[in-house]
């Protein structure tokens, strides 16, 4: 087996932000001012969470199976510690890292849609600034 061809999705968080709600979570930060643009923000920082959790266990894991099939091939001496030493248990922590980062995405994606349940998602505008009023320029003169 070839593992250097096994990659995961680049950016899963992200992905599962776009698919559940229709936006890259940069494009979500765009959309909300107030209230809806700190969860905008959460949703963001736990995709990202989440992207490089799952970046972590992948170059462990990797590593990993290159120590075992270097084991197997008889390429690599096994030490009296065994083959995968610690890595094996950075692997295990990392799962579940990333499992847990998965269940606070989605936390947060279903906190952003109830916050965001009645608002439009239409982008906000720059503040424009008002003209002045007929009677404050009456004032003046």
């Amino acid at each position: 087996m070839n593992i250097s061809n096994i990659q995961p999705h680049a950016a899963p968080g992200s992905q599962m932000v776009h698919q559940t709600l229709g936006k890259t979570p940069s494009e979500l930060r765009l959309l909300h001012d107030g209230t809806e643009l700190v969860m905008a923000v959460l949703v963001s920082r736990a995709a990202r969470h989440l992207d490089d959790v799952l970046r972590q266990f992948t170059d462990h894991a990797q590593q990993a199976a290159i120590a075992l099939t270097s084991a197997v091939a008889g390429t690599k001496s096994i030490n009296s510690r065994g083959v995968l030493q610690y890595s094996a248990i950075q692997v295990d922590i990392l799962a579940a890292r990333r499992a847990d980062a998965v269940d606070r995405l989605k936390e947060a994606i279903a906190a952003y849609r109830q916050v965001t349940a009645d608002k439009p998602t239409s982008p906000v505008s720059p503040q424009a600034t008002p003209a002045p009023s007929t009677a404050a320029s009456r004032t003046r003169r």
